[in-house]
């Protein structure tokens, strides 16, 4: 395997690429050790705060059981994507396929390319709005962390989320039209050290708690419920939980695009997946059990704003500011690609309007020029109003995180890989592989459904009351 096509390296989520950005000639030299960064950097995100919920809800055997057995489900998945990197052998073939859209679009045709798409968008859209409420609840507990240190943990200290969103949003009004903002490498950077940051802070808070009560609290069947209903509605919100923090299925492909060969692409991916998600793994069973070892049946939704913890103040303030902090960014990356494929649908779609295609050279005051465009301006804002404006709507941290977790989870990371692969390997009707994995596709597939039904009713149930 060798050749100019091997020099060619595209960038993370380049099925969203502008299609005027044209790609630099960089030589692949990603290796294991790189991947696994990647992997768990990609992994590990917002999704980490609300598993110690999510243990509490299931119990002390079904809690961590069911966070191994996601993990088993991604590798599972992820092994099956890798082989599709190369067309149409696994390991030689001479097509690359960089991008999940573009896998889709070769294996299984343009339409099914274009549900994946929307299914994409909605989940990056979606995404940027769990991060509107997590943001502003990590501010909001920054002031009421100080305000109890100052009056008293019984002091009221009551604040409310609007304004926090509002600001947040302004924010990434103004951020959002930063040119080539998702080409700065130090954001990523960035936004990973902030979240191992905050998730290590969180796991020995939770450690300390259980020093400080001599016990570890907790049951087998998790916090109680008034009715067996109400039960199997948090316990639906909770599978919903644990797959919005696991899959990272729409970037193995552009990781896997970044590696060395020899040895083959798709065997050096499939053990970079299975180290980082094993370490993804023992990081969250720590944030989880921990979590629920130090607070029991009064386990918070999030582990660092639920106030289980209230000194010392200043960590607390601390961690919450690097969710803060990681979260300005990871909207950004959440968002950019939304920007990008909506941009150029425009472009396409209206050649010759100039309030699409027009730019213009605009210089403030101590500030390197840049080129304005009013379709930028105007759709780029209306984007962060809407995922401003859903989340003032819904500001319920566990249930959006619960419902995006559901939404994308079956669609994104089993049907296709599993469509996909049954395409590449040419495995047919009723062998005994296609029973296999049409029935582990069916059964995440009821996965879905219950997280979908479960988050869906904790979100109404709490708009009624």
């Amino acid at each position: 395997m060798g050749g100019e096509e091997e020099d060619q390296e595209s960038p993370l989520l380049g099925s969203f690429a502008q299609p005027d950005e044209p790609e630099e000639p960089l030589k692949r030299t990603g290796t294991i050790w790189t991947s696994i960064a990647y992997i768990i950097t990609g992994v590990i995100g917002a999704g980490v705060l609300s598993l110690a919920w999510t243990v509490a809800q299931l119990g002390w055997i079904a809690g961590p059981l069911l966070m191994i057995v996601f993990a088993g489900i991604t590798i599972i998945s992820t092994n099956l994507l890798c082989d599709c990197y190369r067309h149409p052998d696994p390991e030689c073939g001479p097509a690359r396929i960089r991008s999940y859209m573009e896998a889709v679009k070769v294996y299984l045709g343009e339409k099914s390319q274009k549900v994946s798409g929307v299914i994409v968008l909605e989940g990056l859209w979606g995404g940027a709005a769990a991060y509107v409420i997590t943001a502003a609840t990590s501010m909001r507990a920054i002031q009421k962390s100080n305000c109890y240190h100052k009056e008293g943990h019984q002091a009221p200290c009551a604040y409310g989320d609007t304004f926090y969103m509002l600001l947040f949003g302004l924010v990434q009004i103004v951020m959002s039209q930063i040119p080539d903002f998702h080409k700065m490498e130090w954001l990523s950077v960035v936004a990973a050290m902030m979240s191992f940051t905050y998730s290590s802070i969180g796991i020995a808070l939770g450690f300390a708690k259980v020093i400080e009560n001599g016990k570890i609290m907790g049951s087998i069947t998790g916090v109680p419920a008034s009715t067996l209903a109400n039960k199997l509605w948090l316990v639906f919100e909770a599978f919903g939980d644990i797959a919005f923090a696991y899959p990272y299925s729409i970037i193995v492909l552009e990781i896997q695009d970044t590696l060395k060969s020899p040895p083959p692409e798709n065997q050096t991916m499939k053990r970079a997946s299975m180290v980082a998600i094993f370490v993804t793994t023992c990081f969250y069973l720590c944030c989880g059990c921990f979590g629920y070892a130090a607070f029991g049946n009064d386990t918070p939704g999030n582990i660092l704003t639920g106030f289980g913890f209230y000194e010392p103040y200043w960590l607390i303030d601390f961690a919450n500011a690097c969710v803060v902090l990681h979260l300005v960014g990871g909207y950004q990356i959440y968002s950019q690609p939304v920007f990008a494929f909506c941009e150029r649908w425009f472009t396409k779609k209206f050649p010759n309007s100039g309030f699409v295609n027009n730019f213009y050279n605009v210089k403030l005051p101590l500030l390197p020029g840049f080129q304005w465009n009013l379709l930028r301006l105007c759709f780029r804002t209306a984007y962060v109003v809407s995922t401003t404006g859903i989340a003032m709507l819904f500001p319920y941290f566990n249930s959006v995180l619960g419902l995006l977790g559901a939404l994308n989870f079956w669609p994104l990371t089993i049907y296709f890989p599993v469509e996909m692969y049954f395409v590449q390997k040419k495995i047919g009707a009723w062998t005994k592989k296609w029973i296999v994995l049409r029935t582990f596709s069916f059964v995440c597939f009821l996965v879905t459904v219950v997280g979908f039904i479960g988050s869906l009713e904790a979100i109404i149930s709490a708009k009624l009351s």
